[in-house]
Order: structure tokens, then C-alpha cells, then sequence
């Protein structure tokens, strides 16, 4: 920056002894270490519990990207009513709860309530306490099978985007259109000038045919 006319001289900041403001991540590996040790020690502090929630299969929003599917926050009260969970009972056996979404669509209703049923028919609900056995908890015969657990509810009932054929791009052959696609462009234009010109043709025919009623008297 160039300095013009008789101005004061710039006191330019030049020695605030930045080295000691510097930080650095030399402890990177170590967090990374850190973190993965805690991660197993909570999934085996919990276990045989995944250490995950259940999440609904939802929509992206906008336009652009409302064909790919995500995660969600929790499931809603309708579509535990329709799986026949109760509302109460569903974050005490891993399923997230969002009372404030709603189904806007059927077909969103249908995934959730099946992927809703495909988990709890997988569910072995432990008891709490030995010797007290509820009406909802697993036989022991069933405890006793169920040797291999799950880690984490993700990788057991994964959020997939398949896109299928339907919902797919392709390229349509001038063979496979109907007639009439041969000036698609000039017949859009034609109806758009037809749509702009109604008024002012039924004003002119109006007034053609009352030239033609006045010269006949």
C-alpha cells in the first residue's frame, strides 16, 4: 500500500511475538487413539446394546437433492401406532422418537412402519433384573441363542440409496416419440402466442360481426 500526501506514518503491528499464539496439532494420532478406545470401551460398557438409536428413512429437502435419502431424528407417533409400539416404550428399547415430524406422504409412512417391524422382530429385550420377568422381555431359550449381537443398528438395518429404472435419466430415441414431435418447438410457441392473442381476436371478431350487423341495416 503506497503512502500519498503529507499523511501520518502507518504503525504497522509487526512484533506481537506470535509464536507463543501458535497452536499445533502434534497430538492428532494420540486423540485418534483416544477416541477409538473410548468408542469400544462404551460399546462394551453397554453391550449386548447397540450403541446407536434406530432412525427413520427420510427425504433430503429441496428439489436438488430430495431423491436421495437420509437418516432422520425419530420416528413419529403414527408410525409407532402403526408398527403397535408404544410411544413410551420405544427409547427404552433403541428406537429415536421425533414427535414433531409428520408424514407427508403414505409412502414414507410405509417404509418407517416396516423398517420399524423388521426391528423389533430382531430385538431380544434382556430382563432388567434376574428373576423378574415381564411380559415383553425374551424367553431364556431365546437369551441363550443369541450369541452373535449387533454393534451398531446402522450396519444391521442400513439407509441405502438404490435408484432405480424408473427414477433413472435416459435418453428417449426419436423412434420411440410419437407424431407430432417433429416442431415441438414451433407448436409451443404457436399455443403460447394463441393463449397471449385470445382478448384481442374475440375483441376483433366482435367487432367485425357488428360492421357486418350495421351494414346490413
Amino acid at each position: 500500500m503506497t503512502i500519498k500526501h503529507n499523511q501520518q506514518i502507518q504503525h504497522n503491528h509487526f512484533r506481537k511475538d506470535w509464536q507463543r499464539r501458535v497452536r499445533v496439532h502434534f497430538d492428532q494420532p494420540g486423540r485418534k487413539q483416544r477416541r477409538r478406545q473410548a468408542r469400544l470401551s462404551k460399546a462394551a460398557a453397554i453391550a449386548p446394546r447397540p450403541v446407536d438409536k434406530l432412525r427413520p428413512i427420510v427425504r433430503c429437502p429441496t428439489i436438488k437433492y430430495n431423491r436421495r435419502v437420509r437418516a432422520g431424528r425419530g420416528f413419529t407417533l403414527a408410525e409407532l401406532k402403526e408398527a403397535g409400539i408404544p410411544r413410551k416404550l420405544a427409547p427404552t428399547i433403541g428406537i429415536s422418537v421425533d414427535s414433531r415430524r409428520q408424514n407427508l406422504s403414505t409412502q414414507s409412512l410405509v417404509v418407517n412402519v416396516k423398517r420399524l417391524k423388521e426391528f423389533h422382530s430382531r430385538v431380544i429385550l434382556f430382563p432388567r433384573r434376574a428373576g423378574q420377568h415381564k411380559n415383553s422381555d425374551a424367553t431364556a431359550e431365546e437369551i441363550k441363542a443369541a450369541k452373535e449381537t449387533i454393534r451398531s443398528t446402522g450396519l444391521a438395518l442400513p439407509i441405502k440409496n438404490v435408484i432405480t429404472k424408473e427414477d433413472a435419466f435416459s435418453e428417449v430415441k426419436i423412434s420411440e416419440m410419437g407424431a407430432g414431435h417433429e416442431g415441438a418447438y414451433r407448436q409451443l410457441r404457436v399455443a403460447r402466442s394463441d393463449a397471449r392473442l385470445v382478448g384481442v381476436r374475440e375483441k376483433r371478431a366482435k367487432a367485425k360481426s357488428d360492421e357486418a350487423t350495421a351494414a346490413k341495416k
